[in-house]
């Protein structure tokens, strides 16, 4: 979901990609974790957030969607802090 809000927001100013917790962020500039603990990679000279998240399951729609909301506005803080520093 972050990943694809983050293209609808960024286009083709920031690339966004949903790596799971095993997958290689080598190429990343910035690993997003949601309180994956050790079962995340760590990979140093990268910038890490870890953002605790409630967990989706067997919540109603309306939870969802606050979920979805909180990560909206999450990925919309961190792409102004991208681009902020960008512009330096």
């Amino acid at each position: 979901m972050a990943e694809v809000l983050s293209r609808r927001t960024a286009g083709d100013v920031h690339e966004a990609r949903s790596a799971g917790s095993t997958d290689p962020t080598q190429l990343a500039d910035v690993v997003v974790t949601m309180g994956c603990g050790d079962a995340c990679q760590y990979i140093p000279g990268r910038r890490y957030v870890d953002r605790e998240l409630a967990d989706p399951a067997w919540k109603s729609r309306a939870e969802l969607r606050a979920i979805r909301d909180e990560i909206a506005e999450r990925v919309d803080g961190l792409l102004a802090g991208l681009d902020e520093r960008a512009s330096r």
